[in-house]
């Protein structure tokens, strides 16, 4: 048996798609339809259902991955061990909402990619539901959550911290510098917010809903770039981390509204599964997330 074949097996499996996967590692679409054939001959067992166009593992096929997984997940501890003096070598895929997503690739990618230029760090966005489903699959190796407090013995919290988050709205408003408002005084004007359901978004609706009030918006979407420059712009009011909207408040270009009688609980956390095995350029990353600030 090919270690190369369980890896294009892996690739397939986890992207649910031989082109995916041909692209992933550089093979053309027919050699990776070779190496999927010989290792079904080789067990003798249908590794993949194809139905419609769809592609899904068969029951073998889910037991086959998790030996292909155990046994390049030792061979990769057993390279790297033989060459303990190598640089960082390798790819990381790091999950996280669109709001994490920017503040990371702006503020901290330049700094690691001149420290380690031979590690690859493939981000990608999701809800937290999403994510910790990539984790529990091996498609994702860390994410950073942007949501409540999330405790599991699935999973291994590297780091995490508080988040400061407000209602936020354009310093023309006539609610600027207001003391001890109440969220019904602001029921009323046009709201713009981040997708229902999606992390800090989720736990003001739920805040809310133990009031009995809601929330309609006129305007939902993931970029939180985009969102405070509609406020800036005089339009709405919005409920966004701190870490979003500092710049612009600094700048006098949007102001905290100070609203009494909503309290939430918002976390970032930098998490993994507990079964993860931590390569060196994972530890890389790991290591330098945890000593580098979240930038609040």
């Amino acid at each position: 048996m090919e270690i190369r074949n369980l890896r294009t097996f892996q690739q397939v499996a986890e992207r649910n798609s031989f082109t995916a996967a041909a692209n992933a590692l550089g093979y053309s679409q027919s050699t990776v339809s070779f190496q999927i054939k010989q290792l079904e001959e080789e067990l003798g067992c249908l590794l993949f259902e194809r139905i419609n166009h769809t592609l899904n593992l068969t029951e073998p096929g889910r037991e086959v991955l998790d030996y292909a997984q155990t046994v390049l997940r030792l061979t990769e501890e057993f390279r790297q061990s033989m060459d303990a003096s190598r640089e960082p070598v390798g790819s990381i895929h790091i999950v996280t909402p669109d709001s994490l997503c920017e503040e990371m690739m702006m503020r901290n990618y330049r700094d690691f990619y001149d420290r380690y230029p031979r590690t690859y760090l493939k981000f990608s966005t999701a809800d937290t539901a999403d994510m910790f489903r990539m984790l529990d699959r091996n498609e994702a190796d860390v994410i950073l959550t942007l949501d409540s407090h999330v405790y599991s013995r699935e999973y291994v919290i590297a780091k995490e911290e508080q988040v400061t988050v407000h209602f936020v709205t354009g310093a023309q408003s006539a609610y600027a510098g207001k003391k001890d408002l109440s969220i019904a005084d602001l029921l009323q004007e046009p709201f713009v917010l981040t997708e229902r359901g999606v992390g800090y978004r989720r736990i003001l609706d739920r805040a809310l809903e133990k009031m009995s009030l809601e929330i309609q918006p006129i305007l939902e979407l993931g970029r939180t770039d985009i969102i405070t420059a509609v406020l800036a712009q005089g339009t709405g009011i919005s409920f966004l981390p701190d870490f979003v909207t500092k710049d612009a408040v600094t700048r006098g270009e949007l102001v905290y509204l100070d609203v009494k009688d909503v309290e939430v609980d918002v976390w970032k956390q930098l998490i993994y599964h507990r079964n993860k095995w931590i390569s060196r350029t994972l530890r890389t990353f790991l290591d330098y997330v945890i000593n580098a600030e979240f930038h609040n």
